[in-house]
């Protein structure tokens, strides 16, 4: 075993020697950067993943976690400003549970489970109140963070001192209140009213007049409770509804024509003219029941006729009631003569038609115009030719199709003709020299950079390495070639003169020594025999 761990030992020494000493330096260099970056990478690889435990916190709240799990000996790291704590992913439900048993983290605000735990009949009046009050505005402020879209919220809650005077007149509460949005979120105007009555309904004596609420940004929030009020009327609800509007115009047009020839390629712009009129009316229309005759349906009818044929028979003449013993009314007789006929006719019919009462009330808002320019960029910004003339059509028609579907119809004017509507309508293509550059965010990487660079650098020295041996392989094969071409001589062998010649007695001698030294015992016992034969 020895021998063979010599034998190869002495082979790779043999081989080392053989290499050059830039052969030499780049095996080491190698051998020492690829232990290098296993190294690392091990540890990178073995570096526990650490995902947020609690967020949104303040600093004495981050301490307080902090030092909880540094006592209970877990690994934990603090990051975005203090305002986070991290932990391994595997803890993180355990912890949160453990965490919130032992009432970590504290906060310091004051709820309504303060009553049942630190409270003492040491406490006076004043100070009850003044507890109360703190409870109330920490039990709204939870309230308010369970709406959507609200991170946080700060409540102030005014509350009158109480007189002690029967007649005396006591002050109204007031309240105010700050919310701390996420980001991108905004408060509709149902949950606005629903924050309203939500404080005015928890604080006594407080009405919605008294209450303030806003935002981070400074923007305040009023109360809309849809009475004396219709949609439209003030110039805040108008400017919010145009806005609206075009927005909605605007994302859509986007949209489609940058679908169409790309995002960066495109910019929209839209101005309408809305028309908040409101109209309220009545109408009453009488029509025909028919739609092809305008006759009604006959409810009741009446038909007279009186005939008569004879002689005697008078003939209508004269005047009514012209004579003293006429009777009035009745058409006088001036002659009679023998024979006369007499025929009336009447008819009376009674019509029904349909009988429409409309209460039409008119929508708060129309688009009574609107315009839309479009600034489009060639698609080679050098060239203004790239972009046809083909293409600017087909965005015209597009446009044109919006307008015509977008404007409030009359059904008594005409509809816009396509030069009024090609007047809507502006296109302009020519290039973006004040385009925005967006930098593209790098995505987070597990591995640093430098860590890439060392296995890039170790990556080349390989191939280095490989390319070198490559070439002295190839070398050692060109000699041999050209060693092949001498004729090689067969070494001459000469017997060596100290080699002894072997014979019977020189074999006994050997055994003879050799059994002296294995078996003396045998050996004595073989010598006193011959001893004794002797």
């Amino acid at each position: 075993m020895n021998e063979k761990l010599k034998n190869t030992t002495n082979k790779l020494n043999g081989i080392w020697q053989q290499r050059s000493k830039v052969q030499k330096t780049l095996i080491i260099t190698g051998a020492l950067l690829f232990f290098v970056f296993a190294g690392l990478l091990t540890f990178f690889v073995s570096k526990p993943n650490l995902v947020p435990l609690y967020s949104n916190l303040s600093p004495a709240e981050t301490g307080q976690i902090k030092e909880t799990l540094d006592s209970k000996g877990i690994q934990s790291e603090i990051s975005n400003n203090g305002a986070t704590i991290l932990v391994p992913k595997e803890q993180v439900d355990t912890l949160m549970v453990e965490l919130a048993a032992e009432g970590v983290p504290d906060s310091g605000t004051i709820d309504y489970s303060y009553f049942g735990q630190d409270s003492g009949f040491g406490m006076t009046d004043k100070e009850f109140d003044v507890i109360k009050l703190k409870a109330t505005q920490t039990e709204l402020a939870n309230l308010m963070m369970g709406i959507e879209g609200v991170n946080d919220a700060n409540v102030m809650i005014n509350l009158p001192a109480e007189s002690v005077f029967v007649g005396e007149q006591q002050e109204g509460s007031s309240a105010s209140v700050v919310l701390n949005l996420k980001p991108g979120a905004s408060l509709d105007q149902e949950k606005v009213n629903a924050l309203f009555h939500l404080v005015s309904k928890s604080v006594p004596n407080l009405t919605t007049d008294n209450i303030v609420i806003m935002d981070q940004n400074f923007n305040y929030y009023d109360l809309n409770n849809g009475e004396n009020s219709t949609a439209g009327t003030s110039y805040a609800s108008q400017q919010e509804i145009k806005s609206q509007i075009e927005q909605d115009i605007q994302r859509d047009v986007q949209k489609m024509l940058g679908t169409m020839i790309g995002h960066d390629k495109v910019v929209v712009s839209v101005t309408t003219d809305i028309d908040f009129t409101q109209e309220n009316r009545e109408e009453n229309i009488i029509t025909p029941v028919g739609e092809d005759s305008d006759e009604g349906i006959a409810v009741s009818v009446e038909r007279i006729t009186e005939a008569y044929t004879g002689n005697g028979a008078a003939a209508a003449g004269g005047v009514n009631g012209t004579g003293e013993t006429d009777v009035p009314g009745y058409e006088a007789t001036t002659e009679t003569t023998g024979d006369g006929d007499y025929e009336r006719i009447e008819e009376r019919i009674n019509n029904e038609v349909n009988r429409i009462n409309k209460q039409i009330v008119e929508s708060p808002f129309k688009i009574r115009d609107l315009g839309i320019q479009v600034m489009v960029e060639p698609p080679d910004p050098e060239d203004p030719l790239s972009f046809t003339a083909e293409r600017e059509e087909d965005i015209q028609q597009i446009l044109s199709t919006v307008i015509r579907t977008s404007i409030n119809k009359d059904s008594t004017e005409e509809p816009l003709t396509d030069e009024q509507i090609a007047e809507k309508v502006v296109v302009s293509v020519q290039p973006f020299d004040g385009k925005q550059q967006f930098a593209e965010t790098e995505a987070t990487q597990v591995i640093p950079m430098w860590m890439y660079i060392v296995a890039g650098g170790l990556l080349l020295a390989i191939v280095i390495l490989v390319i070198l041996l490559v070439r002295k392989k190839k070398q050692d094969d060109i000699e041999l070639d050209d060693e092949e071409d001498y004729t090689i001589d067969e070494p001459i062998r000469v017997h060596d003169i100290n080699n002894e010649v072997e014979t019977e007695g020189t074999v006994r001698k050997k055994q003879l020594e050799k059994m002296a030294k294995e078996k003396p015992e045998d050996f004595a016992k073989l010598l006193r025999t011959w001893i004794t034969e002797e």
